[in-house]
């Protein structure tokens, strides 16, 4: 097994069988990706809280900030949906723990007619080989390629290593964006739109979310690695914060059965719950860390 693979495996199995203990300050502060936010953390929280009388103040701000204001502990918690990149010795401070998977989206307007695309018609579209839509069963307009900017952010870094190995491909964008949320706002009004992002987070808006290679990102497809883009969320910790009882607390509640029922409830995939996905993900990491771990760009 790939030694990150093993890592995140076994830090999951400790962190399941921690017995929760808590300090007199029952207030966390998570900071970090919008999707993890939408996807799980919101939910969690709140059931947290309810079950241990404990608040996590649940804030945004991307997945970088879910690994450096960890680092620093300007946070207790954090979320990412990418690890911390070769080469950038704050991150080497943060831990990961994957709670969830995720599956990146590729969304356009509701009233586009096209409905499925090949993973080698979004690599073209994102190289610039296909502009039109009429290359892809659609109206004879431009295709409006909307992308994060830099090279690092979640779903940015993890659209160039899953699909591109390379984690510093350029892309051929009409726009780029700061944030997810402005992105998945544009695609809604414009109808020769289309960009990625992650699967929890587009379902809460009014867009289409197309099929890839004839499968939709649904619990089922997800979990049985049909559908091929899929990635960790990660809580992000400082394993040196004085409230690391009470943050291990908070992760084991989340890998409880519990905390488990309320992803799926919200059609997030617990991580325990499709572990076999640990192993191809580890072989595309490795393949993607070979062919492109010399070459990242900080942006």
């Amino acid at each position: 097994m790939h030694a990150f693979a093993f890592s995140v495996l076994a830090g999951a199995l400790v962190l399941f069988s921690h017995t929760p203990v808590f300090s007199q300050d029952n207030t966390l502060n998570w900071v970090g990706c919008g999707i993890s936010k939408k996807s799980y953390m919101n939910k969690l929280a709140a059931a947290y809280k309810k079950q241990q009388g404990t608040d996590i103040n649940v804030q945004g701000g991307g997945a970088t900030r879910g690994i450096r204001d960890v680092a620093n502990q300007s946070a207790d918690l954090g979320g990412s949906c990418r690890y911390h990149l070769p080469g950038n010795e704050l991150e080497q401070q943060t831990a990961f723990e994957p709670v969830a998977w995720d599956a990146l989206a590729i969304i356009v307007h509701k009233d586009n007619p096209v409905d499925n695309v090949s993973l080698e018609q979004v690599r073209q579209i994102y190289t610039g080989e296909i502009r039109n839509w009429k290359q892809l069963g659609g109206h004879n307009t431009p295709i409006h390629l909307f992308a994060r900017k830099g090279n690092i952010s979640g779903v940015g870094y993890s659209i160039r290593s899953q699909i591109f190995y390379d984690v510093s491909k350029a892309f051929a964008a009409t726009q780029l964006f700061k944030s997810s949320g402005p992105l998945e706002q544009a695609v809604e009004t414009d109808t020769n739109a289309i960009a990625i992002t992650g699967v929890s987070s587009a379902r809460l808006r009014d867009v289409k979310i197309l099929s890839l290679d004839n499968k939709q990102p649904d619990y089922a497809s997800i979990k049985s690695g049909n559908y091929k883009l899929y990635r960790p969320l990660y809580i992000t910790y400082n394993p040196e914060s004085e409230k690391i009882k009470e943050i291990k607390a908070f992760i084991k509640f989340a890998h409880s059965r519990q905390g488990r029922d309320i992803m799926i409830e919200n059609d997030v995939v617990p991580y325990l719950d499709a572990l076999r996905l640990v192993m191809i993900q580890s072989r595309q990491s490795l393949s993607s860390q070979r062919n492109s771990e010399q070459n990242i760009t900080y942006q």
